[in-house]
């Protein structure tokens, strides 16, 4: 193992072979179908979540925090396997306990240099800051250095995503039945942004076709170093990744764009059909 282990939690989106080829930690949340219990990416696959969140009558899923013991366990490990420090990279504090885990666990190890990141964010938010402190790690950053880079680049971070119902939100206590019952009728399309650990709505247009029109108009404020696509089980996800890296101000890399489907963590918030995205800009 390097000496800084890069540990992050499944609310990151990265997929699990993707994360071991990087050498990325991840740490599970906690996702409920009624009565059954599942550690996510662990015994839930994506795939599997979607089944049962697609599936007709399934209870709708809760999500809860990693628990310190997981983190603990964790930490222990990369240490043990000869780590000399850690960078942690976690959801938004202010949309999951995850974090305040990771720092109890921290405080079960004193001595031990750990250093936890708030993302401000969710998804691949904290996917592409994990991949960049795996760059760092492999140019020979300190894992202080590291996390300094991290809290200044989330602020060149954005996540746009447009929702295909809002029956989700309603279901997540996010808007009342009232609310989601005047959107339906209106064919309401939520365009949602998460920006300094808040969820916003970023604009609400009619239509299926205009929502995806705005999403992408969202995203492409700025030039992109990195892009991640991302969707809850949209067929044609692939046609949206390509308008949308057809208008990146200066173009990008096709190898610097992933297509990632959003998995049991986060999830339950967005519900099926959503599409979206997570741009990390060039720096100003």
């Amino acid at each position: 193992m390097s000496h800084v282990a890069i540990i992050t939690d499944s609310a990151s989106d990265l997929e699990p072979t993707r994360a071991a080829e990087l050498g990325i930690i991840i740490v599970p949340l906690v996702v409920t179908f009624g009565s059954e219990s599942f550690k996510a990416g662990v015994d839930l696959s994506t795939a599997e979540f979607w089944a049962r969140m697609t599936a007709p009558s399934a209870p709708f899923p809760t999500t809860a925090a990693s628990a310190p013991g997981d983190f603990l366990a964790a930490y222990q490990a990369a240490f043990e396997a000869g780590a000399e420090a850690i960078v942690s990279i976690h959801v938004a504090g202010t949309l999951s306990g995850t974090i305040k885990s990771a720092e109890i666990a921290r405080g079960m190890l004193p001595g031990k240099d750990i250093q936890i990141v708030d993302t401000f964010g969710a998804s691949m938010s904290e996917g592409l800051l994990a991949e960049l402190a795996v760059r760092m790690v492999a140019a020979g950053s300190t894992a202080r250095e590291i996390a300094r880079e991290l809290e200044d680049r989330r602020n060149d971070i954005a996540m746009i995503v447009a929702l295909d119902t809002l029956e989700y939100l309603k279901r997540g206590g996010r808007i009342s039945g009232a609310q989601a019952a005047i959107g339906t009728l209106l064919s309401l399309k939520p365009i949602i942004e998460v920006k300094d650990g808040k969820v916003e709505t970023a604009d609400k247009v009619r239509t299926r076709g205009k929502a995806r029109e705005r999403a992408i108009e969202l995203l492409v404020r700025r030039p992109i170093e990195r892009l991640s696509v991302l969707h809850t089980t949209n067929a044609d996800v692939e046609a949206f990744r390509d308008e949308l890296v057809a208008r990146v101000p200066g173009g990008i890399d096709p190898s610097m764009v992933t297509i990632d489907l959003v998995g049991p963590s986060v999830g339950p918030h967005l519900g099926p059909g959503c599409v979206g995205g997570v741009a990390l800009y060039r720096p100003a």
